[in-house]
């Protein structure tokens, strides 16, 4: 999704149009994840950009569009850039798991 959304349209309300941008986003985003995975991934993931313009969109995580959503809408902007492009990705065993799994093995040894 690449889309310019604009929150003030003669005979709109500007907030309900702020709710309806934010269920277009949220609609897109779980399409994108009931879609099947391809072979040897195991989740969605999301690049997200967002900004005033498609020029000065800037990658930000996907929790934070609807926050930044708001901010534009209460500064009194016109309109903003929204970019959300699925790709398939691997999970990485974390770090933290495997340390405290060696600590339980050192745990026996005295």
């Amino acid at each position: 999704m690449k889309k310019t959304f604009k929150l003030h349209i003669e005979g709109k309300n500007s907030d309900r149009l702020l709710d309806f941008i934010k269920h277009d986003v949220r609609k897109y985003v779980k399409r994108e994840k009931r879609k099947t995975l391809p072979y040897g991934a195991n989740y969605w993931a999301f690049d997200c950009k967002f900004g005033v313009t498609a020029d000065v969109a800037e990658p930000l995580h996907l929790g934070e569009i609807t926050k930044q959503m708001d901010v534009i809408a209460k500064a009194g902007g016109d309109s903003f850039y929204v970019e959300i492009l699925a790709r398939a990705a691997v999970r990485t065993p974390r770090e933290q798991a495997e340390m405290n799994e060696e600590d339980d093995d050192n745990m026996f040894d005295e």
